[in-house]
Order: structure tokens, then C-alpha cells, then sequence
């Protein structure tokens, strides 16, 4: 009896932690044409540990990963990615992978998304445009605003900073300290 509790709760805790369902950009403007959502880029670097801090906190957070898996089309994009890409109608790459000082070059498709550091955040609208970048590590609880913010496309609305502090002191987070 004890072993089935212990296989059942470890089950629970297991099902409990959240899990977004990570895309590739060609994936997500794919998905997008079936039925179109924002995109949500996160460009991040192997060797980035605030990259590996909002992948533990920030998207391991079951409130986060709920809103990204509900309302976006989630984008993991490795900013020194090697491979090239094909979207927008052309061909992204990294001429420089073969780098060996220092750290490796930036791959076409980030400098074209202007990501100059990680982690960063780029939000695109139902067509694959830009809406907005967030550079540097997120909370969880820096994040959410924003992903309401933009599924709702209430950022169409804010034109003044007063605007947008007035937004954040209404925003009712759902996650709790």
C-alpha cells in the first residue's frame, strides 16, 4: 500500500510542475497560418544563468506556463543559434559559427529580432511582427503583466508612461509570494 502512494504522489508532483510547450519559430509562424496567436521568443545562450533562471522560475512557473501555453505559441531561440532558418520569405544563418574566441556570434535571425544581449523576450503579433522586445532575466511576477498586456492587446491602448504605470497598479497578479 505504501508503494502505491508513494507512485501516486510522485505521479501528482510530477503532473503538478508546469510545462510549456516549447516551439521553433518556423514551428510557431507554421501554427500560426491554422490559427493565428502572438509569439513569444525567448532567446537565450547555453552558457547565459540568468537564461537558466527564467528557465527554472520565470517559464517553470505554472501560472506563466499556463497563460504562454493558452495564448501564445512559445518560441525557444538559441541567440548563437548554428543552423540556418528559413522564414519571412528568406534564409537566417550564422556566418561567424565557427568562432572559437570568446563567445560565439550572434545567428542573423537575432540581430534581425535586434537582440544584442540575453535573455531577451520578443513578443510578435498574429503575423510574425514585432510588438515588443524585454531585455535582462524576468520574474515570474515581472512577466505576467506583460503577457496579459500584450495577449489581450491591451498595449494598443497605452500610449503614456502614466498609462502604463496606471495598468501595472490595476493589474491583479494571479501568482502568489
Amino acid at each position: 500500500m505504501k508503494k502505491i502512494l508513494s507512485i501516486i504522489s510522485l505521479l501528482l508532483i510530477t503532473f503538478s510542475f508546469a510545462q510549456i510547450k516549447w516551439m521553433t519559430i518556423e514551428e510557431a509562424l507554421k501554427a500560426q497560418k491554422q490559427s493565428p496567436r502572438k509569439i513569444l521568443v525567448d532567446f537565450y545562450a547555453d552558457w547565459c544563468g540568468p537564461c537558466k533562471i527564467m528557465d527554472k522560475k520565470t517559464y517553470g512557473h505554472p501560472v506563466i506556463a499556463q497563460i504562454l501555453n493558452e495564448n501564445y505559441y512559445p518560441v525557444k531561440f538559441n541567440a548563437e543559434e548554428k543552423k540556418d532558418i528559413q522564414i519571412f520569405g528568406r534564409t537566417f544563418s550564422n556566418h561567424n559559427k565557427d568562432q572559437k574566441k570568446g563567445k560565439n556570434s550572434l545567428h542573423d535571425f537575432t540581430q534581425y529580432m535586434n537582440v544584442s544581449a540575453v535573455p531577451s523576450t520578443v513578443f510578435l503579433d498574429e503575423k510574425g511582427g514585432p510588438i515588443t522586445i524585454l531585455q535582462g532575466e524576468l520574474s515570474a511576477k515581472e512577466l505576467e503583466p506583460y503577457l496579459e498586456l500584450i495577449s489581450k492587446e491591451l498595449y494598443k491602448k497605452i500610449k503614456t508612461r502614466e498609462q502604463w504605470e496606471d495598468y501595472q497598479k490595476k493589474f491583479k497578479s494571479k501568482i502568489k509570494d
